[in-house]
């Protein structure tokens, strides 16, 4: 059962990457357009607004892929110097840690995408879009994140 979940997971954290890289690709899109609509002598609103969005969803999308290809900067170097039960002990104490603050970013993000919703937020660019749209791709992004450290922290009790 467990195998069924661990792969559907992996596959998720996978396709997280993907849209993560499809919100880089609408940064290279928005730069270039903003640099071209300068060049041709008009002005496009809000496209750095746009790819500071894009930016912090792509973040926050790759945040559970990166962390389960083991690409994240973390203290493997500390680790690596360990052995036995040392070594355990400490992967359990980083995971659980890591499991209650990556819970905590993601129920904060929520509660604040709900308070824009509720309060109706505008950005304070140029276009005024509502902030609660560029927020849901960042509070996903950190729900993901979330699941999938509590999933790696799980691998620890459970043995194939």
């Amino acid at each position: 059962m467990f195998c069924k979940i661990d792969k559907f997971l992996n596959s998720f954290y996978r396709y997280s990457g993907y849209v993560a890289s499809f919100f880089l690709i609408l940064i290279l899109v928005f730069i270039v357009t903003g640099i071209a609509s300068r060049i041709f002598g008009f002005y496009i609103r809000g496209l750095t607004e746009y790819s500071g969005y894009s930016l912090a969803t792509a973040s926050f999308l790759a945040l559970a892929y990166t962390f389960n290809e083991n690409a994240h900067i973390r203290i493997t170097l500390f680790l690596e110097k360990a052995t036995g039960r040392l070594l355990k002990f400490l992967t359990f104490w980083c995971l659980a840690v890591s499991t209650f603050f990556s819970g905590f970013l993601a129920f904060y993000f929520i509660k604040m995408w709900i308070v824009s919703i509720q309060l109706a937020e505008r950005s304070q660019g140029a276009d005024e879009i509502l902030l609660w749209i560029p927020q849901t791709g960042v509070a996903i992004g950190a729900i993901i994140f979330f699941v999938c450290i509590f999933h790696n922290f799980l691998k620890l009790f459970i043995k194939k």
